[in-house]
């Protein structure tokens, strides 16, 4: 999807939502429409992204976690710390 057409879609939605006031008719309607000329551009037949082999990674060793974790904690706690 275009940024252009998701900006359509999300401005369609926005205003014609049935929670939001909408007629459920209409936005179901539009809904079709929206999705139909989405559905009108074809996906590339040659998607590089899955002739790769796939890889096993194993898991980190435990000290190696414990260490990640206690990095991440530190960091945590030193960005919401309170400033009085």
């Amino acid at each position: 999807m275009t940024p252009e057409q998701r900006a359509e879609y999300r401005a369609f939605v926005r205003d014609h939502h049935p929670d939001r006031g909408g007629d459920p008719e209409f936005f179901v309607a539009g809904l079709a429409r929206l999705r139909a000329g989405r559905a009108a551009v074809p996906p590339p037949d040659d998607d590089s992204r899955y002739d790769r082999p796939v890889e096993i990674v194993t898991p980190l060793p435990l000290p190696t976690r414990v260490a990640v974790a206690l990095i991440r904690t530190l960091r945590w706690h030193r960005s919401n710390r309170r400033v009085d």
